[in-house]
């Protein structure tokens, strides 16, 4: 991993681009932008995907694999944190002088000087900013944005607009989320993550009093989740909204119904207005009303913003259902920390029915899982039928002795409940085995768990019910 070195300077003129981690769905957001500012642009990632593929087709030189030759003639370099200092086109951009700079520094210079929506938070940012750049377009509106996953209805994840102002999801696990000239910060929620960074909590709450107290114009910020009660103590900004279902939001959340797609009431002062999503879960409609909360401070009506909230379809990873086989729905989540996992099994059980939910667990970074395996045991024992456990992501890290997916399962009261499985295809065939007509399956991870879903429907299709 790379800390990002934010004193470096940005160049004020960018002809010629390369995305080292071209592929990510951040990255490639970026790219798409770069592209549309008439930039010549390149990239590599470690293995071929869609994103590479569009990108190639949209203008951009992409390779496959790393190499210092596929710098060309860049004058800038683009990185992100996850990449090793060893990285070749990393190393050789160092040794030539030119401008190397990580993917928060590329997003600042592409922003300029325009109005900035920030969306930070421990959970529920990629999804809360789909919700506002969705909003916003069915509002009459044509903002520019990046955020951290593709917006399911538009296939894409960022976008030149023509309007001055721009949305955005910003990253909070490396601190970059501090670099913006934010004028309306939103503020999901504040739960400690990402302590390998930050040192400690407090530092992690000091980083989120500090974006909110920066921004411009306001705060939007959770009235109900302990965190952002905390940062909201020590916030001296003039002008904070609060949301949620606590009796002294300003936007307050109510009446939330769960069967199917939710939909919740709204309620501002003496107005209120019922609102209804297309997607599912409690988690969702406590998005909605963030971003609704977003949308008045910009000078929409609560109405007008709470009907802009029906047309969202979700963002991909995000509940995304990937297909069926034998009466067994098989879904994907992106969720990684046991609070994200609660919601997303909280909704699914919204659509299970009388099914069972069986959930296929990826666990993400040796850090995380070393400080968490006992809560992500905690909550996937308690909200799915059963667990199929696999091996720790480990994504930037190297492997931590006796961190693996095994410390998880060994941490279920029941272990009838939870199976460790570390080979993927023995993982699939026992899922199949397990999962009868009416079942939810549901993958669960930031990490690559879901190109197990092609394996798993497999099983399904091959394997009789028992």
């Amino acid at each position: 991993m790379i800390r990002p070195d934010l004193t470096l300077p940005i160049p004020e003129t960018i002809t010629s681009a390369h995305f080292i981690g071209i592929g990510g769905s951040g990255m490639s957001g970026l790219a798409r932008m770069f592209l549309d500012a008439g930039i010549r642009v390149s990239g590599s990632d470690r293995a071929d995907s869609a994103n590479l593929r569009a990108l190639a087709e949209a203008g951009a030189t992409v390779h496959v694999g790393h190499d210092a030759a596929h710098l060309g003639d860049a004058d800038t370099v683009v990185h992100t944190g996850a990449i090793w200092p060893e990285n070749p086109e990393f190393v050789t951009a160092k040794q030539r002088g030119l401008h190397v700079i990580h993917r928060s520094q590329a997003l600042h210079w592409l922003i300029g000087g325009r109005r900035l929506v920030s969306v930070a938070g421990a959970h529920g940012k990629t999804t809360s900013t789909g919700m506002l750049v969705t909003a916003l377009q069915a509002l009459g509106a044509d903002p520019n944005f990046v955020n951290g996953g593709v917006i399911e209805q538009l296939g894409i994840s960022s976008s030149s607009g023509a309007d001055e102002l721009f949305v955005i999801e910003a990253d909070e696990s490396d601190g970059t989320f501090l670099l913006y000239d934010t004028s309306v910060a939103l503020i999901t929620n504040v739960d400690p993550d990402h302590l390998d960074f930050f040192g400690s909590e407090d530092a992690f709450y000091d980083a989120f009093v500090r974006f909110g107290n920066e921004a411009r114009e306001a705060v939007v910020i959770s009235a109900d989740d302990p965190g952002a009660l905390r940062v909201h103590a020590g916030l001296d900004h003039q002008n904070v909204i609060t949301f949620g279902r606590a009796a002294d939001a300003d936007l307050r959340i109510v009446d939330i119904d769960t069967t199917g797609p939710v939909s919740a009431t709204l309620v501002h002062g003496d107005d209120s207005v019922r609102m209804q999503l297309a997607v599912p879960g409690a988690h969702n409609a406590i998005n909605a009303a963030g971003a609704v909360a977003v949308l008045m401070t910009l000078g929409y009506g609560l109405a007008d913003a709470a009907g802009a909230m029906e047309g969202f379809a979700g963002t991909v990873r995000r509940l995304e259902l990937h297909g069926e086989a034998r009466g067994v729905r098989v879904y994907d989540d992106y969720s990684h920390h046991p609070t994200e996992v609660r919601a997303a099994l909280e909704a699914m059980r919204g659509v299970v029915g009388s099914g069972r939910l069986i959930a296929i667990q990826q666990p993400h970074t040796y850090s995380r899982t070393q400080h968490m395996y006992r809560e992500f045991a905690e909550v996937l024992e308690e909200l799915a039928d059963h667990t199929v456990m696999l091996d720790v992501y480990g994504a930037r890290e190297d492997p931590v002795p006796g961190v693996t997916g095994e410390l998880v399962s060994g941490a279920f009261a029941d272990q009838a409940h939870v199976h460790y499985v570390p080979d993927w295809q023995q993982a699939a065939d026992y899922t199949a085995q397990v999962a009868r007509d009416g079942d939810v399956v549901v993958t669960l991870g930031c990490g690559n768990v879901y190109q197990i879903i092609p394996q798993v429907l497999d099983s399904l299709r091959r394997t009789p019910e028992v």
